[in-house]
C-alpha cells in the first residue's frame, strides 16, 4: 500500500522554466490538475511531501495551497531527507512510498522507491531507470496527476 507519496518541484510540478518579470520577480507555472491529484491522495490515506533543491517563497506557497504535508526545501541529498521522514513516520521506503522526478539530482531516490514516476520531459538518464513509469504529460501539464491515477490502480490494491 502507498503511504507516502513525494514529488519533486522544477520539471515535475512545473515546466522546468524560469519566468522573470520585469521587475525581476520570478514566476512559475504549476497545473491545477496535479493539486487535484493530492486531494485523491488524501482521500486514500497517503501523505504528501516535496523535496526539492528548490528554495523559494513560490514553492512553499503552492505547497500551502496543495495542503502537502512536509515541505523540503533547498535539499542536496533527496534520498537521506526521504530516509529521516520515512522513519519519523514509520513507512517503508523499500515498499510503500512513492517518487515522481525529472532530473540527475533525482535518479538516487528513484532507484528506492517502489512506485516511481517521470514526466515525458525528464531527462535521458531518468527515463532509463529500471522499472520506471514514463508519464504521457510533461512537468507541469498534469504529469504527476496522471501518475497518482495510474497509482490509485495498483498502490492501493498491492496489498
Amino acid at each position: 500500500m502507498l503511504k507516502l507519496f513525494i514529488m519533486d518541484v522544477d520539471g515535475v510540478l512545473t515546466d522546468a522554466g524560469m519566468y522573470y518579470s520585469q521587475n525581476g520577480d520570478e514566476l512559475k507555472k504549476f497545473s491545477t490538475y496535479d493539486g487535484k491529484a493530492m486531494e485523491f491522495l488524501r482521500e486514500k490515506g497517503s501523505k504528501t511531501a516535496i523535496i526539492t533543491a528548490e528554495n523559494s517563497k513560490i514553492v512553499e506557497n503552492r505547497a500551502k495551497k496543495m495542503k502537502i504535508d512536509f515541505l523540503f526545501q533547498g535539499v542536496k541529498d533527496k534520498l537521506t531527507v526521504a530516509k529521516e521522514l520515512c522513519i519519523k513516520e514509520n513507512v517503508h521506503l523499500e515498499s510503500e512510498v512513492s517518487y515522481i522526478g525529472d532530473d540527475l539530482n533525482d535518479i538516487e531516490l528513484l532507484n528506492y522507491v517502489k512506485y516511481k514516476g517521470c514526466p515525458a520531459n525528464a531527462v535521458a538518464k531518468v527515463k532509463q531507470i529500471d522499472g520506471i513509469e514514463l508519464m504521457h504529460n510533461e512537468g507541469g501539464n498534469g504529469a504527476v496527476r496522471e501518475f497518482v491515477e495510474s497509482l490509485i490502480e495498483k498502490a492501493y490494491s498491492d496489498d
